[in-house]
């Protein structure tokens, strides 16, 4: 059985459609990552992108979605109902198919950070 995670990362943006293509287009740039979704929601100026892939890819896809997100997303000139705690604030992870050990996390280099705010 292929082993699947979700992972559902948010960004600061939710009114320049441009942005989030970018930010689509460099996260679906890794191998075996899919897009099942994209929401915009002006009014907080957020979106929110869902993905699913390998347990081997999703990390690195999360990570270039947030790269992207910091290149193209002015935190000084956001403004929205959400508050402002950076260009990619919330990336959930939920696994599929098979459970993954502690030590598959390890080697994929998944790990839990606590941010500050500030």
């Amino acid at each position: 059985m292929n082993r699947l995670v979700e992972c559902v990362p948010n960004f600061s943006e939710g009114r320049r459609p441009e942005v989030i293509d970018a930010i689509v287009n460099s996260i679906t740039s890794v191998s075996n990552v899919y897009l099942l979704g994209r929401e915009m929601d002006a009014d907080h100026n957020r979106a929110v992108v869902t993905i699913v892939g390998a347990p081997e890819s999703i990390g690195e896809a999360a990570v270039r979605g947030v790269r992207a997100a910091m290149e193209h997303i002015d935190l000084t000139m956001h403004r929205g109902e959400h508050p402002r705690l950076g260009a990619g604030t919330w990336c959930r992870l939920c696994q599929f198919a098979a459970f993954l050990s502690p030590n598959a996390w390890k080697s994929q280099r998944l790990q839990v950070v606590k941010l500050p705010i500030v």
